[in-house]
């Protein structure tokens, strides 16, 4: 089954942990992918042979997602070279944490810079050739944090709180031209980054967790799937928390 097999996706960050798992399970249904990165064009390349791998168009491009004009290039560019942009996951996002006495005012526009902006950015961007197609699925990736807060996390948390607020604002924008706009909050998600972590925290974590587990790239990367796909048609303007219950 190829669930958005034909449709052009851009996806921002995608060179690795999530938005890695996200390039590959769009690409094995079917999707051109187009992502962007900031750093290593050699991952970059490495990334573009995977996903082509799976009879795809697939095409990295350096980037900064919270940079405006770089955006609109961006999405410029790859209406050029794809023809279209039917999905677009805005997934790029950093953080910088510690508690708001130790905040710097750079740590705190840094994170909404690169986790908020960059959703206005390519949002807006991608909005003219997604009303001409009048079609799109818009995904923005919040985080549990962004839903619940959480200590010596305002910046990020407060960046993710605006992603769903900006989330349901387009989708009520866009939504009588058949673009739909929805955000998944992801919970604890196992990656490369928590691999370094102590074994004892992270087991603590996971007991705290109703499935007694950390959520998966995949479990991530599916249900950004389901929201991009014509499976979610008549899904707009929801938080999707993929939280183990977390949240619960």
């Amino acid at each position: 089954m190829h669930l958005v097999k034909g449709k052009t996706a851009i996806i921002t960050g995608a060179s690795r942990g999530i938005g890695h798992g996200i390039a590959l399970a769009f690409a094995k249904q079917g999707a051109n992918v187009a992502f962007t990165y900031l750093s290593s064009d050699e991952k970059a390349r490495a990334l573009e042979t995977e996903l082509a791998a799976f009879g795809i168009k697939a095409k990295g491009y350096k980037s900064d997602a919270a940079n405006y004009k770089a955006a609109e290039e961006l999405v410029n560019q790859v209406v050029a070279e794809f023809g279209t942009v039917d999905i677009l996951v805005n997934n790029a996002g950093i953080t910088r944490d510690t508690l708001l006495m130790r905040m710097s005012e750079q740590q705190w526009d840094e994170v909404m810079n690169a986790n908020l902006k960059s959703v206005f950015n390519l949002t807006k961007a991608v909005t003219k050739p997604m009303l001409k197609a009048r079609y799109g699925s818009i995904i923005n990736m919040s985080s549990v944090v962004g839903v619940k807060g959480n200590a010596g996390q305002s910046n990020y948390a407060a960046s993710k709180a605006g992603i769903i607020g900006f989330t349901k604002s387009i989708a009520l924008e866009l939504g009588s031209r058949n673009i739909r706009c929805n955000a998944i909050a992801p919970g604890f998600i196992e990656t490369e980054m928590t691999a370094v972590l102590d074994e004892k925290v992270v087991q603590g974590w996971r007991d705290g967790i109703p499935l007694k587990r950390g959520g998966t790239v995949d479990d991530v990367a599916n249900a950004t799937l389901f929201l991009a796909s014509d499976m979610s048609a008549y899904i707009t303007g929801q938080c999707l928390n993929v939280c183990g219950g977390m949240l619960t």
